[in-house]
């Protein structure tokens, strides 16, 4: 693996690292509190904001295997770095998942409690299938943004705080029907975790379809003068 790769994989593993861990931990402590959604949402939507702009310059910032699927599918990256930027992804979100649950557990709230309820879940009464719709449709609004705001060359300059805004507005819809995860590393590494498969295609799906459908549009389209 080329040296600039290797720079691209570690910045993308910290990026996704800091999501999935201050994910985890917002939800902890504030998923049984009234109006605890808000709370979840901007710490998420916070989160991405500075690890966009802290990795952008590196690997583009992507944090998010449906967002560097949609990079892909619009021809702003190729195969290889795709597969690398993945695997970084997954890992950051699997070592991000063990730390938090071992270093919040405590009493009660053991390591394996705090990684599965922290691990995206379907709401009540929400079916497979309009769970991978939320999915794809939040996914969309998200790489969309990535598009407009980061990939475009002709996009202002503020795609950490757009994209962390819309991450944001997506948790606050999608939260209590579907955990709002738009990004496959924030399900597969809690998952891994605590051993947790339980909708794996929602969380599979839904992301990369919306990711992919964004590209298509975005990427291979409006981006075009």
């Amino acid at each position: 693996m080329q040296t600039t790769l290797v720079k691209k994989c570690v910045a993308e593993f910290i990026g996704t690292f800091a999501l999935i861990f201050v994910g985890i931990g917002a939800i902890f402590h504030l998923g049984s509190v009234p109006g605890g959604l808000l709370g979840i949402a901007l710490a998420h939507g916070l989160t991405i904001a500075v690890m966009v702009s802290a990795t952008g310059g590196i690997s583009g910032g992507h944090l998010n295997p449906a967002v560097t699927f949609g990079v892909l599918v619009g021809g702003k990256i190729s195969l290889k770095d795709s597969i690398a930027y993945w695997i970084a992804q997954l890992a950051g979100g699997t070592v991000a998942a063990l730390l938090a649950g071992n270093l919040i557990a405590s009493g009660d709230a053991t390591a394996s409690k705090v990684i599965i309820d922290g691990t995206p879940a379907l709401g009540k009464g929400v079916t497979i299938a309009a769970a991978i719709g939320i999915e794809a449709v939040l996914t969309f609004f998200l790489v969309f943004v990535v598009y407009g705001s980061a990939v475009d060359s002709r996009a202002p300059k503020i795609g950490g705080l757009a994209i962390g805004l819309t991450v944001a507005l997506d948790i606050l819809f999608g939260g209590p029907l579907t955990g709002g995860a738009m990004n496959v590393a924030r399900w597969f590494g809690p998952a891994l975790a605590a051993n947790n498969w339980k909708d794996a295609v929602v969380y599979v799906a839904g992301p990369l379809l919306g990711g992919g459908l964004a590209g298509l549009i975005y990427g291979r389209f409006l981006i075009k003068p």
